[in-house]
């Protein structure tokens, strides 16, 4: 991205956005009065919250602790188990639903959204077309000079109610500058000649559009926050994203003499928030249903002090909140995932950031002065960050519509609560039944491995070292009778045991609808041995994965993208991506592989190629979608017949007429030499109908002539 992209009417319109915010402390008493006792109603939003989701941190801690091979600590061994081994099923089943995601989510090498027209656009046109050939150009005036009204083709003849050439060209919206060759030519809708070129308003405002929210995401490093929602959401169960925020980039600039001077933009971005750091209204099952989301923040001292550069934020707030040192307290889950737990502190801050819907009076009450324009309001949406007991925010939502910009997409759906079911969670009885079958297996095989020796110390000399190793002598007694040593092999049921582990892998596969052979396990018998047959298995296994992409389309990819879209529409005041559009989540439709979809795209090119259904395609779309199908960027490699049209047109304003030559034996003209005389048309060297080749002379013209005709020299023998 061009730093120059973001003007500095972009980030004005961002800073001056009309959101009412509470002003900074003083710097002599470092009181703050406005804040009042809001402080008490964040912290008791944040402890109704995480005492609200225990039982869910109990869950994910014992995901976790599969994923990594731990057993939990209510795992108690015996004294006979010798064995400690830790079979990590869990985490193959994981990583590969965490891989089959993300190559959903990202084979074609960009952000799953985009951007289209709505069915019936407002304020900007959907199609417009004019005439490219004269002729038929021609024809229509002919008809409109001989009708009263213009015959009744169809709706593209004919303007809108109230609609004029001007209405027209307010309705091009960023091809309004391109069409102007032609803009009195225009008409509003689909073109029925083959001769017709059409223009979609519409849709170039829509990828336009796009095109920026794509580079806004790209420059953001959407990609990589998705891939990281996308591991917790195939962990846990439930992945997070918040945005789009008003973030300082820095794009690093030197001068000429080599000093450094970066460039400091105010741009859109996006991030994913841990899991483990979101508390979400307890009452609420999903987003739309939540009144206010907590997050929790551990941030280093600079990264404090960085939050004075950005908008509404309380600098000498944030001073007082630094001096206070470093009072961040670890949780439970996070000593408990720590290898080396000894600390109960961090060197760190710990910050709130609340986000949600207050009522009026509750802000009244807190001594939060409300606007004039909003003491009316009932409620109001506001954004709060508390530090070391200090509001170093707070700000009515900027957004329009007001939203709170979180999104959390859940693996598995729960419908009684806000968090989904994972990977580890639905196989979590399965891997404990594993681990138990394997350490059986293995504690059977070293007690079946060795032999048990029995010896009858009566038969042996007393006071003799009874250790085994090869070459060991012993001394018995003298004339005792019988053995004395015996060799005992104990039975091997470890066979058994491998046969019950095989049983719950099976059971592992039925309970995660995850397959083994879906992540690479070998052996696989029946229909799975031919290359059809796998094929038929892998589209099967695709249905639950099916399941979880059509989640992350609906719960984080679209509200995401309409963010955005709103984001760049609030404060970004270029017309050329406005519209009346809408955003649609792509994350499905790469389930169809691109190889699939272009050879689809290439038999319907065949079937076009007949004559007699030549008129009924749009020959420029198919070959525009069979780019996209390759991953090739149509507009690269695809030429617009409509822009050559406009172009064309272009050419013919600034064409010269030439003048007509007089017909041969004509008058001459004035100062011109004198005409010879008429020669008939297709008669004399230079007529259509000569084919002599002479090129408008008379010598040499003809065949020669043969032995007894007329001019024949030569002998004759």
């Amino acid at each position: 991205m061009d730093p120059e992209d973001f003007t500095t009417d972009f980030e004005s319109n961002l800073e001056s956005a009309e959101s009412a915010h509470i002003e900074d402390v003083s710097t002599e008493g470092m009181t703050d009065p406005k804040a009042g006792h809001i402080i008490d109603l964040v912290m008791g939003k944040f402890k109704k919250a995480e005492d609200a989701r225990y039982v869910d941190e109990q869950r994910w801690m014992s995901a976790y602790r599969n994923y990594r091979g731990i057993y939990n600590s209510d795992v108690q061994f015996t004294e006979a188990e010798k064995s400690r081994v830790f079979v990590k099923v869990t985490k193959t089943k994981t990583l590969a639903a965490y891989g089959q995601i993300v190559e959903v989510l990202f084979g074609s090498q960009k952000f799953p959204l985009a951007i289209d027209p709505t069915t019936l656009p407002e304020g900007v046109a959907e199609t417009v077309h004019f005439e490219a050939n004269p002729q038929a150009e021609t024809a229509m005036d002919e008809l409109k000079e001989a009708f009263s009204s213009p015959p009744i083709f169809g709706p593209d003849t004919e303007l809108q109610p109230g609609d004029t050439a001007n209405s027209i060209k307010n309705r091009l919206g960023s091809l309004a500058k391109k069409l102007e060759p032609v803009e009195d030519k225009l008409v509003e809708g689909v073109g029925s000649l083959p001769s017709s070129m059409n223009f979609s308003p519409a849709l170039v405002a829509a990828k336009k559009m796009q095109k920026k929210i794509h580079d806004q995401l790209e420059e953001s490093g959407a990609n990589k926050q998705l891939r990281l929602s996308s591991f917790e959401l195939a962990l846990f169960g439930t992945g997070i994203m918040k945005g789009p925020f008003a973030v300082n980039k820095e794009y690093p600039n030197w001068n000429e003499t080599g000093d450094y001077e970066p460039t400091i933009k105010t741009v859109p971005s996006t991030s994913h928030v841990s899991l483990w750091n979101f508390y979400p209204d307890p009452d609420a099952a999903n987003m739309d249903e939540a009144e206010y989301i907590v997050e929790r923040h551990k941030l280093s001292r600079s990264q404090v002090r960085a939050l004075k550069g950005r908008p509404f934020f309380r600098d000498n707030a944030i001073e007082k909140s630094l001096g206070m040192g470093e009072t961040y307290e670890k949780k439970w889950w996070e000593q408990a995932m720590e290898d080396d737990a000894q600390e109960s502190k961090a060197q760190r801050y710990e910050l709130y950031e609340f986000w949600g819907y207050v009522d009026t009076d509750i802000l009244k009450e807190h001594d939060v002065d409300i606007p004039k324009e909003l003491k009316d309001s009932e409620q109001l949406s506001v954004n709060i960050w508390v530090c070391n007991s200090q509001v170093i925010r707070l700000v009515m939502n900027p957004f329009k519509p007001a939203l709170i910009p979180y999104y959390a997409v859940p693996y598995e759906l729960n419908p009684y609560s806000f968090f989904g079911v994972g990977i580890a969670e639905n196989m979590d009885d399965t891997q404990t039944l594993m681990n138990g079958f394997m350490r059986m297996a293995v504690d059977n095989a070293v007690m079946s491995g060795n032999l048990l020796i029995e010896i009858d110390e009566t038969n042996l000399v007393p006071g003799q070292d009874l250790t085994l190793y090869p070459g060991k002598v012993f001394r018995r007694q003298g004339g005792a009778p019988g053995q004395a040593i015996f060799g005992t092999k104990f039975p091997n049921v470890a066979g058994e045991n491998m046969q019950l582990f095989d049983k719950a892998r099976v059971l592992a596969d039925e309970s995660t609808g995850f397959p083994s052979f879906a992540h690479g396990q070998t052996g696989v018998q029946g229909v799975g041995r031919t290359a059809s047959g796998i094929s038929m298995l892998m589209s099967a296994a695709n249905g639950s994965i099916r399941n979880v992409i059509k989640n992350v389309d609906d719960y984080m990819l679209g509200p995401l993208g309409k963010a955005f879209f709103n984001f760049n529409m609030q404060f970004d005041f270029d017309p050329s991506i406005k519209g009346d559009l809408e955003v649609r989540a792509q994350g499905t439709e790469s389930l169809m592989a691109n190889e699939v979809r272009s050879q689809r795209l290439t038999q319907f090119l065949q079937v076009v190629q007949n004559p007699a259904l030549a008129p009924f395609a749009k020959m420029d779309y198919i070959i525009r979608e069979i780019a996209v199908s390759m991953d090739l960027d149509p507009d690269k490699v695809t030429n617009s017949m409509q822009d050559a049209a406009v172009q064309a047109e272009i050419f013919k304003q600034f064409a010269q007429p030439l003048p007509t030559p007089p017909e041969a034996g004509g008058p001459p003209q004035a100062g011109g030499p004198p005409q010879g005389p008429s020669v008939p048309q297709g008669e004399g060297p230079t007529g259509p109908q000569d084919m002599g080749g002479g090129g408008g002379g008379n010598i040499g013209v003809g065949a020669a002539p043969a032995p007894g005709e007329e001019g024949f020299t030569g002998n004759v023998q």
